[in-house]
């Protein structure tokens, strides 16, 4: 296997339990679900026609390692056809590796994070003003808060404190309080994968990618894999009003998920995730190049808390993806100074982590995307169509 083909899987390879789901080819073409091993890529669809179904069953890694599965081709193949700009639509490549499950969000779980949400608040959206804020803000509320658990008496107090000197954010409210922000990102099958166009609006001028880990959560509540994503933000349409979330966050193809999901098994667990570091690295056709981390140690809330608090009133039949936040805020000026950072059509962005892989998509306007077509009806239908359906739950 090449260093190209290897750079999309983790650094200890084939090593961990990797599922995808791929599109295959054919007379009958659709979505399966499939497993990463040395031999190549294996359909596993005949057995578990969805994602959701597969981590739903009493032991995945076990269920994945009796499957024997048909074969569809080689890794090096699937991953070559699954990078940006180099898609033949009539060989096998990479989706979101999630199906039915829901794709859920926790935001501000990060002190950075917070006080730029906090900054994009004060500043109405608009990035001209941000910097000024950002050494107002940052001199008030000073660069500690990670050492504040959420809800804690200390973290009580220092809002008390703040709410005396005017500066109390509904953004404050979900980082040191006792609730987490967890909100809807994308509706079902809408997400993209690795290789696949991500999407922002044309009408936002203030935006940028949000690298983060994200749990595979089953039926049942429990934890059984992590991926990577990337919850694109739009800050000056957030940042007018939190009650425009939902058009800050949710549009044609502004939720990458993938490359794979990598089970919980002997070799990778929650602790892994508590301690992975993603990488972020945005490279424009303008030559202009930004990096940045996510260090998942210094998040403020545990990741298994989060999801107690996404279950604690609703229910995930199907299962549900989380993104658990990001540390990773950008200020770095890209075009003039003060100006700070956003994208630019065709930045190729990379969100990569030692355990996990690489999650690689170029960025459009949402409006020009491929549209979401493939929705549940057209899925169901694919599954029948396909034999996949006869006498099996989905």
């Amino acid at each position: 296997m090449t260093d190209e083909h290897t750079s999309m899987l983790p650094e200890d390879g084939l090593a961990g339990t990797l599922l995808a789901r791929v599109w295959t080819t054919g007379p009958q073409p659709g979505p399966a679900v499939a497993v990463l091993r040395p031999e190549g890529v294996f359909d596993l669809s005949r057995d578990f026609p969805t994602m959701s179904t597969l981590l739903d069953a009493d032991r995945p890694v076990e269920a994945v390692r009796r499957t024997a599965g048909r074969r569809l081709c080689a890794v090096d193949e699937l991953l070559d056809n699954s990078r940006p700009g180099t898609r033949d639509a009539a060989r096998p490549f990479l989706l979101a590796p999630c199906d039915l499950q829901v794709v859920k969000a926790a935001g501000v779980t990060f002190a950075t994070s917070m006080i730029e949400r906090v900054i994009e608040e004060q500043a109405r959206g608009d990035a001209s003003r941000a910097l000024a804020l950002r050494g107002k803000v940052q001199a008030l509320i000073g660069e500690n808060l990670a050492d504040i658990r959420p809800g804690s008496g200390q973290a009580m107090a220092l809002k008390a404190l703040l709410q005396q000197q005017g500066l109390w954010s509904q953004y404050l409210e979900v980082g040191i309080g006792p609730d987490a922000e967890v909100f809807t990102k994308a509706p079902v099958l809408s997400s993209v994968g690795t290789g696949q166009e991500v999407g922002i609006r044309a009408d936002s001028s203030w935006n940028n990618p949000e690298p983060e880990v994200v749990l595979a959560v089953n039926g049942r509540g429990e934890i059984v894999g992590a991926t990577l994503g990337n919850d694109v933000n739009l800050r000056d349409i957030e940042g007018r009003s939190a009650l425009l979330l939902g058009k800050a966050k949710d549009n044609n193809a502004s939720c990458a998920i993938g490359p794979f999901i990598r089970l919980f098994d002997e070799g990778f667990g929650m602790d892994d995730v508590r301690r992975e570091t993603v990488h972020l690295e945005v490279r424009g056709t303008d030559g202009f190049v930004m990096r940045g981390i996510n260090t998942m140690a210094s998040i403020s809330r545990d990741p298994p808390d989060i999801v107690a608090q996404t279950l604690a009133a609703h229910q995930y039949p199907d299962g549900f993806m989380l993104f658990l936040g990001t540390l990773f805020a950008p200020v770095e000026d890209r075009d003039q100074p003060g100006g700070g950072f956003t994208h630019k059509l065709g930045d190729t962005v990379t969100i990569r982590s030692a355990r996990l892989g690489a999650l690689q998509n170029r960025v459009t306007h949402s409006e020009t995307a491929p549209p979401w077509r493939f929705g549940l009806r057209a899925f169901v239908s694919n599954l029948a169509a396909r034999g996949l359906l006869d006498g099996r739950d989905l």
